[in-house]
């Protein structure tokens, strides 16, 4: 009677030792499944890889757990307005009816220096190959003199797109500036106020941070939401409100684009001007490997997988500068030198003489009596790029490198990961 007694207890010990092993390994597989399919979304969140993406329509992806999940305002009536407004098809379609065989697309992202953008605008009306290819505005906030002067654009197809959660759309409310929210060096105890201070013990700046935030949302937007750049697999070209365009940049990124690959296949990127802003090129009889700028630069659908894929990296950097936190944090965690490709002579100028967003408005612009004088020569009329030219490649530049700790700006993990 002790023998059968023992072998039911057996074969219930069996059997809750099998129950236990299939459990242990359903959860495995299953854990593993959620990890692959996290990991092949692909999201404009700072979570990007946690979140599951909708295409509402509104002319970008919209990351539904991020935006639930973080507390982002309740949109206003612009907010809403400039999202339908995102929705609509270029102007000048009855003028441009068709774009040029893969043209390389044009985005000028501006703030509110409407006395830069009309000088940004005249250049670009003079750049040979303009009417053959797509021109896009995106927009940091929403100010009337700017948009007239997109408005009065004629030479090219031309969109306009606006950040839904700008600052400057929101002047009670995160992402603008709260009523309990701590200001500069505050202390929250003392003060009896909301926030969470940079490494440098500042509060957030919301005219500051958008600065970062409206060029990430700008990268996903273009090259993820957007129907007419979605599918665009070739170099899109970014340019600011305080660029002067020469009238020969356009051919000569064309030529640049095509000679990278045979030229420098390592290149990341094809850049007008020189990564020092005060240079105007060496005027040698090569072409020229160095640095990657931050004027006139233009890149490929590839590179951008490869920035996005960063994402942490950039919204977590503890800096308000984009292109600080790229040569910082996110070139640097590609493993190798991110070089970009030019000419010996600069196709464009930087021209602003004040930084961030000051020079707003008619009285205060930072511009000698409206006048931008930037001498134009018969060179920069037309392609001056030789394709049999040899590459000089520039190593170990002087800038922002790994190791820099950033200038702040962002406030702490809480700015970043409401608003990033």
């Amino acid at each position: 009677m002790a023998v059968a007694s023992k072998k039911p207890r057996l074969r219930e010990a069996a059997l809750r030792h099998l129950l236990v092993v299939v459990f242990v390994t359903l959860s495995g597989v299953l854990l593993l499944i959620f990890l692959l399919g996290s990991n092949s979304v692909p999201t404009i969140g700072v979570k990007g890889l946690e979140n599951v993406v909708d295409d509402d329509g509104s002319g970008y992806h919209r990351d539904l757990k991020f935006t639930e999940g973080r507390g982002l305002p309740r949109q206003s009536q612009l907010s809403l307005k400039l999202e339908k407004l995102n929705e609509l098809p270029p102007r000048n379609l009855d003028l441009y009816p068709t774009l040029a065989k893969d043209p390389i697309i044009v985005v000028l992202y501006v703030h509110n220096r409407p006395q830069y953008l009309r000088v940004v605008v005249e250049s670009l009306s003079r750049v040979v190959g303009i009417d053959e290819t797509l021109l896009i505005v995106s927009h940091d906030g929403y100010f009337e003199d700017m948009n007239k002067i997109i408005e009065g654009i004629r030479f090219c197809q031309v969109k306009q797109i606006y950040a839904p959660y700008s600052p400057h759309l929101f002047s009670n409310s995160l992402p603008g500036v709260s009523a309990g929210d701590c200001k500069d060096k505050d202390d929250a105890r003392e003060k009896h106020c909301e926030g969470n201070p940079d490494q440098y013990g500042n509060h957030r700046a919301p005219k500051i941070v958008s600065l970062k935030h409206h060029w990430w949302w700008m990268m996903n937007t273009i090259w993820d939401g957007l129907k007419e750049t979605r599918e665009h697999s070739g170099h899109i070209l970014f340019i600011e409100e305080d660029h002067f365009i020469f009238p020969n940049a356009y051919r000569n990124l064309q030529i640049l684009t095509s000679l990278k690959p045979k030229k420098c296949p390592d290149c990341y990127a094809a850049n007008l001007a020189p990564s020092d802003v005060n240079s105007r090129g060496e005027e040698w009889e090569s072409l020229v490997a160095e640095r990657m700028g931050n004027v006139g630069y233009s890149f490929n659908r590839t590179v951008w997988r490869k920035i996005h894929n960063k994402a942490r990296e950039f919204c977590f950097f503890d800096d308000y500068n984009w292109d600080i936190t790229m040569w910082a944090t996110v070139y640097p965690s590609f493993g190798s030198p991110v070089y970009t490709l030019r000419g010996p002579r600069t196709s464009a100028v930087h021209f602003g003489k004040c930084g961030l967003h000051q020079g707003q408005g008619e009285n205060n612009a930072c511009i000698d009596n409206g006048l931008v004088n930037i001498n134009v020569e018969n060179h920069d009329k037309v392609s001056n790029i030789e394709s049999d030219w040899e590459v000089h490649t520039f190593k170990n530049q002087p800038g922002y490198k790994a190791g820099f700790k950033g200038w702040g700006g962002l406030g702490g993990i809480t700015e970043t990961a409401t608003y990033a």
